[in-house]
């Protein structure tokens, strides 16, 4: 599907840190986090690009603007959160980036993307589809990038070797979580918001776009996970955030 990629391989998974939330209802501190894959051959695909720029300028502002102070507070976010911070301390800038990947277009994760427009983005063909990204509870204020090359997909495809990308809608309508095969780690699944926690189980994503499409996505994870006997990334876990290794740590 990607010429420029038919003879790399998934190499290294670097944890992208873009910051800490905490949610009002239940003081829960979750990370904001995306992922750096590098392959054999030095090329890198971005996934996810956390917050919007303004929330670095402006944090109190920005919330209140986007109304997502209703919902929680930004503990921590600087410079060093922001996408091209992370690269920073791979000795990287954003001209490094040869792919992105957008698992879905939440304020969280499609923060950045005006900044990646050089290069090719995949996105689900359902969350292109939409008039504008998804954002923050009924506000639209993204557009999508005009200058922008989309490769839009709309099954699970194996992207190159050791990388797949799994159709898993219900947290939005085209919600994607990855596969990874490392060299050393074995079988890795990034869940994204596909399972934010593995409590959200018990709760049947009743605060999902479609509770029941995102539990059968949720549980096809966890069978996946089984049957590769894989290691599972949860897209905003408290408990396992602290325990990831972090950018310029990495998984080989």
């Amino acid at each position: 599907m990607l010429d420029d990629f038919r003879d790399s391989r998934v190499a290294r998974l670097y944890v992208m840190d873009y910051g800490l939330f905490q949610v009002h209802s239940n003081g829960r501190i979750i990370g904001i986090t995306g992922s750096l894959i590098e392959t054999d051959d030095g090329k890198r695909v971005l996934v996810d690009t956390g917050f919007p720029q303004k929330y670095l300028e402006d944090r109190e502002g920005a919330s209140r603007e986007d109304k997502l102070d209703e919902f929680g507070r930004i503990l921590e976010l600087g410079p060093e959160n922001m996408p091209a911070g992370q690269l920073a301390k791979l000795g990287l800038t954003p001209a490094d980036i040869d792919l992105q990947i957008l698992t879905h277009t939440h304020i969280d994760h499609v923060g950045g993307i005006a900044d990646f427009t050089h290069v090719p983005m995949v996105v689900s063909k359902k969350e292109r589809a939409l008039d504008r990204p998804l954002y923050w509870h009924g506000r639209h204020p993204y557009r999508w990038p005009e200058a922008q090359e989309y490769i839009e997909v709309e099954d699970d495809i194996e992207l190159f070797p050791g990388l797949t990308l799994l159709q898993t809608p219900g947290h939005t309508p085209g919600q994607m979580s990855l596969l990874l095969d490392l060299p050393e780690t074995g079988a890795v699944i990034l869940t994204s918001d596909t399972i934010s926690r593995p409590g959200e189980l018990d709760g049947h994503f009743e605060d999902y776009w479609r509770p029941a499409m995102a539990e059968k996505s949720a549980r096809r994870l966890l069978a996946l996970a089984a049957e590769r006997v894989a290691f599972v990334f949860f897209g905003h876990c408290p408990a396992q955030w602290p325990t990831l290794r972090k950018v310029p740590e990495y998984y080989a």
